[in-house]
C-alpha cells in the first residue's frame, strides 16, 4: 500500500494517478471529504485524516509500504509556522512509530538552511524531524512551483501587470511544475534500488526563468501585452494582508522572498541528485489560465 498524504492537491494527485496507472494499490489521504470522488474514481482508497490527530494519522499509515509526506503551510491558520509546526510533529511521530519500508518527504530548496528563510524554514524543520527515521528516506526538494503564479494572474489578466515579488524582474530563478514534482515522486517511491538510509533529491524546470519570461509567456497565452511589476517591498505586507493573510502568513512570505532575492532559496551547492522536470513556464501559463477557478477571479 502506498500511502499520499494531500492526494488532493497538484503534487499529490499526480502521484495518486501515476501509482494507479502502475497498478500500485494507493491510499489517498485528504483533509476534505469533497475531493474523495474523483480520487475513488482512479481506484484509490480515501482516508479523511487531521494531520493533528495522532491516532487518525496511525490508521492512516497502518501497513503502508510506502509514504509520501506532505504538511502543508496552513493559510487559514492565525500562526501559521506554530500550525504547521504541530502538524510536523504529529506525523513525524506517527511515522517513528509504524516506519514503512519508504518515506518521501516534499520539501522545498533551501529547506537546509537553518536562518531565517520565511516558510522555507518550516520546511527545514520538516527535515531535521524526519530524519530520525530508520526508513529508506527521501528528502524531495522543489524548487518554487509554477502554479503560484495562479494568485496574481487575475490580476494580469485585468490591468496587463504582472506584480512579483521577485527582483530584479530579470534575475531568473528555478521554477518546476507541479506536475512534474508529482511525477518525478512517484517513481522515487517505486525505485527499489538499495539507498543509503537518507537521500536528498533536488527538482527543477527544464530552464530557470524571470518575472519577464513569465510575463511574456502568460502574454502569449492570453494574446495580449502583459509587462512584469516589481512590486515595491514596502508594499509587499499591505498587499498580502489585502488579501486576507494574517499578520503572521505575511511575514512568512515576506521573509521568504527576501531570502529569494538574496540567492538563499536555491539548490543545495554540491547536490549531487538533481532532476529536471519537462513542463515549460509557457506550457504552465497556459494550463493555469484555463483553471476554472483562476478564470472566474478574473
Amino acid at each position: 500500500m502506498f500511502v499520499i498524504f494531500g492526494a488532493s492537491g497538484n503534487v499529490g494527485r499526480t502521484t495518486a494517478a501515476a501509482l494507479r496507472e502502475s497498478g500500485r494499490r494507493v491510499r489517498a489521504v485528504v483533509r476534505d471529504r469533497r475531493h474523495a470522488p474523483s480520487l475513488e474514481a482512479l481506484g484509490c482508497e480515501v482516508m479523511v485524516v487531521d494531520l493533528n490527530d495522532r491516532e487518525a494519522m496511525d490508521r492512516a499509515i497502518r501497513g503502508a509500504q510506502a509514504v509520501q509526506m506532505l504538511c502543508p503551510v496552513p493559510v487559514g491558520a492565525h500562526d501559521p509556522a506554530a500550525a504547521m509546526r504541530d502538524m510536523i510533529d504529529v506525523s513525524a511521530a506517527a511515522l517513528r512509530a509504524q516506519p514503512p519500508h519508504r518515506v518521501l518527504v516534499l520539501s522545498d530548496y533551501g529547506a537546509e538552511r537553518d536562518t531565517n528563510t520565511g516558510i522555507t524554514r518550516l520546511f527545514h524543520y520538516l527535515e531535521q524531524q524526519v530524519k530520525p527515521l530508520p526508513s529508506n528516506l527521501l528528502l524531495l526538494r522543489s524548487a518554487e512551483h509554477m502554479e503560484n503564479w495562479a494568485r496574481v494572474l487575475p490580476a494580469a489578466r485585468a490591468t496587463g501587470m504582472l506584480p512579483s515579488l521577485h527582483h530584479p524582474l530579470t534575475k531568473r530563478f528555478p521554477t518546476v511544475a507541479a506536475r512534474d514534482v508529482g511525477l518525478a515522486a512517484a517513481a522515487l517511491l517505486q525505485d527499489e534500488a538499495p539507498t543509503p538510509a537518507s537521500r536528498v533529491v533536488s527538482i527543477e524546470g527544464p530552464r530557470r526563468v524571470s518575472a519577464w519570461d513569465v510575463a511574456s509567456a502568460l502574454g502569449h497565452v492570453l494574446d495580449r501585452n502583459i509587462e512584469a511589476r516589481a512590486l515595491p517591498r514596502e508594499e509587499w505586507a499591505p498587499v498580502l494582508q489585502r488579501a486576507g493573510l494574517s499578520a503572521h502568513h505575511t511575514q512568512l512570505i515576506v521573509d521568504l522572498y527576501d531570502a529569494h532575492n538574496t540567492g538563499l532559496i536555491d539548490v543545495e551547492a554540491g547536490a549531487t541528485e538533481r532532476l529536471f522536470g519537462t513542463t515549460t513556464v509557457e506550457e504552465a501559463m497556459s494550463g493555469l489560465a484555463q483553471r476554472p477557478d483562476v478564470a472566474a477571479r478574473a
